[in-house]
């Protein structure tokens, strides 16, 4: 599963022809989210609190190319990396 981007400590992952909805993995230490691009709804999973605040953040920030990337996924290609929260 091909990083995209790490930042706060937090490893943001997107899996080769993964299920709908467009969504990636957010893991914080022991937690792990999927996260909908789309809509920031947590599908599946746990973050504490403050972390998700920041994955939500960073998604905002970002939709556009994380879209780009679930696309390249389904096609079976390398996600491009995503610049990290600052």
């Amino acid at each position: 599963m091909p990083t995209i981007s790490i930042f706060y400590g937090i490893v943001i992952q997107m899996f080769w022809q993964d299920h709908a909805p467009p969504h990636f993995h957010a893991l914080y230490a022991e937690h792990e989210a999927l996260i909908d691009i789309r809509t920031l709804a947590v599908i599946r999973g746990h973050l504490p609190k403050r972390a998700l605040a920041l994955v939500v953040e960073w998604t905002s920030e970002h939709r556009a190319e994380l879209l780009e990337d679930w696309e390249l996924c389904t096609r079976m290609q390398t996600p491009k990396k995503i610049e990290p929260l600052k």
